[in-house]
């Protein structure tokens, strides 16, 4: 059941309809989405900008990014680092995104805990997953995608 908070006499208002969800949310798995609302209205209160810049992809958006990836950097192997086939990639699942600008992701990675936000690797600071509980501790970074 949806968390409940009561708007007036006996009138009942779901919390998350009520929140909206950040934009880029949509397709994220639920728990992500909440999570990463709450931590970018925090954000924004203490004044620090944080948006989505990519959330959930479709089988098809992935596998362009990985068929351009490979392209790029000369192989899968060397691919692997920056971007992961449909079948591997978090974000195919609506279980990561990625966040903008820098200060924000930095913001993100010192406060995301508060909601089990964590970055994931060492050379992407845009990456985060929902990887602990609300206040936990999250995982060691890897240092790429390629150890995943």
């Amino acid at each position: 059941m949806a968390p409940q908070a009561v708007a007036g006499p006996g009138v009942q208002i779901d919390q998350r309809e009520a929140l909206g969800s950040a934009a880029g949310a949509e397709g994220l798995e639920p728990r992500l989405a909440l999570a990463y609302t709450l931590a970018e209205t925090e954000a924004h209160a203490q004044g620090v900008p944080l948006s989505i810049t990519s959330g959930y992809r479709s089988f098809e958006e992935q596998q362009q990014m990985w068929d351009n990836g490979v392209a790029t950097y000369g192989g899968p192997d060397a691919a692997r680092r920056w971007v992961l086939p449909p079948e591997e990639s978090t974000h195919v699942s609506g279980r990561a995104v990625d966040v903008g600008p820098i200060e924000g992701a930095q913001w993100l990675e010192a406060n995301g805990t508060r909601w089990g936000l964590c970055r994931m690797y060492d050379n992407e600071w845009w990456h985060f997953e929902l990887a602990t509980t609300p206040g936990g501790v999250c995982p060691p970074t890897r240092p790429d995608a390629s150890t995943r």
